[in-house]
């Protein structure tokens, strides 16, 4: 079984939901303000722009914005645009969840073609 499974399984059915009602051409901003519709309709605690501090040597060294936090459990990283996902994308969400206690998050890709990527960052792989 998958780390948050039953969670996961209901963000991305709300994604498919989202990327078939709206279609493709719209700002992230659109499909992040539906897909927290959404996600609250199938009854799930959601916050949107999520402040998460980043820490070198017990300082703070700066703050990224994670699109959606779903539970406190999973993030949300979207994006949308022409192109497709890249090697930068899964690393910004992957540095997420290293800066906080969060150990799932999904990258959900609004393009022509929707795509959805999970990633997995255990708390027991992150530097105390």
């Amino acid at each position: 079984m998958l780390l948050h499974e039953e969670i996961t399984e209901i963000i991305i059915k709300s994604f498919y939901n989202v990327y078939n009602k709206l279609g493709y051409g719209f700002l992230e901003k659109v499909y992040e303000n539906a897909l927290i519709l959404e996600l609250r309709k199938e009854g799930l605690e959601c916050a949107k722009q999520v402040a998460i501090e980043v820490y070198y040597d017990e300082t703070c060294v700066g703050n990224y914005f994670a699109d959606i936090l779903v539970e406190n459990k999973i993030i949300l990283e979207l994006k949308a645009g022409d192109g497709s996902l890249i090697e930068e994308h899964e690393l910004q969400l992957i540095n997420y969840l290293k800066a906080t206690d969060i150990e799932v998050g999904l990258l959900l890709f609004f393009g022509k073609k929707p795509v959805f990527k999970r990633k997995i960052f255990t708390n027991a792989n992150k530097s105390v």
